[in-house]
């Protein structure tokens, strides 16, 4: 494929529309995955074993993939080493962190909405860094519109502002983190492989998880070929939607990519309502989804469609 072919217009679109469905399908997984490996919200140990296990076998599929298709082993270079710690850092061990403890205390619906504010905290990190990406008053009521959605999610019926540190609090710091990962990302895949940066901050990001989570005492319960199954999911999740994220990346303005986002958000609440029975959606989150949806075709909209 050329690489031309990655900044078109189409290709982006459907690019996107893929990575973000799969990120928004992993909301109602890691909820189903803390029932069937009976893990409690206030289980951090064990929640953060389970996130590692996830991108650990994430990296690894990365990495047998890139390989294959490379046909020879990939491995970073020793100037890339420090490349790939900042990023397993910023996009592994330190979101996930955060995403997981704060999913464990918020809803999946309303976790995937406040995650969908991921896009507007990259386009403000991306205008802040990069010169390409500068702020414009477009962008600027995009980003009220995004954060409207957030704070109308948690508005009480008696009109007082209800925000859960441990659960939305966790989330929104996540989605910083990520924002952040994106630019570094952005920045280090100028002169390194989007594909083997993404494997290997994976693994190394994962086995930070998994060595924390075990030091601190957590366990996960068997639950057989179903649990086996979903991790290998969640696994391919970020194995697939992150890699194609990275290379996108590389070849288009942080904001082209971002404002994309808003599919996370979208995706996450429909298939939170198909697979998990006890998914809460009312007005109020439908209310945030339009706010979401229409801060993001405010700030790039027309100029995706003409692009």
């Amino acid at each position: 494929m050329r690489k031309e072919t990655f900044s078109r217009t189409w290709f982006v679109i459907l690019a996107c529309f893929a990575a973000c469905t799969l990120w928004g399908s992993a909301f109602p997984c890691i909820k189903t995955g803390y029932r069937m490996f009976d893990i409690g919200p206030d289980d951090f140990a064990s929640q953060i074993l389970f996130a590692g296990i996830r991108f650990f076998a994430a990296g690894l599929m990365v990495i047998a993939y890139a390989s294959v298709f490379e046909r020879k082993i990939i491995f970073p270079s020793g100037p890339a080493w420090k490349k790939v710690i900042v990023l397993s850092f910023l996009q592994t061990s330190l979101q996930y962190a955060l995403f997981y403890t704060g999913l464990a205390n918020t809803g999946a619906v309303n976790g995937s909405i406040i995650s969908g504010s991921g896009g507007f905290f990259t386009m403000i990190v991306g205008a802040l860094f990069m010169s390409s990406d500068r702020m414009t008053l477009r962008k600027t009521l995009g980003c009220i519109l995004g954060f409207g959605g957030i704070l109308i999610m948690n508005i009480t019926p008696d009109f007082t502002l209800e925000v859960n540190p441990a659960g939305d609090g966790l989330l929104i710091l996540s989605s910083v983190s990520s924002a952040f990962s994106s630019l570094m990302m952005k920045i280090y895949a100028k002169g390194e492989n989007p594909v083997m940066l993404s494997g290997y901050q994976f693994a190394a990001g994962g086995l930070v998880l998994v060595l924390t989570g075990v030091c601190l005492g957590g366990r996960l319960d068997s639950a057989g070929p179903k649990g086996i199954i979903l991790l290998l999911y969640m696994a391919f999740i970020s194995s697939a939607a992150y890699t194609i994220w990275s290379v996108l990346l590389k070849y288009n303005d942080i904001s082209k990519i971002a404002v994309f986002k808003f599919i996370i958000p979208v995706m996450g609440v429909i298939l939170s309502a198909v697979f998990l029975p006890d998914a809460d959606i009312d007005a109020s989150c439908m209310a945030a989804l339009a706010l979401v949806v229409a801060g993001i075709f405010t700030v790039n909209g027309k100029r995706q469609l003409s692009t």
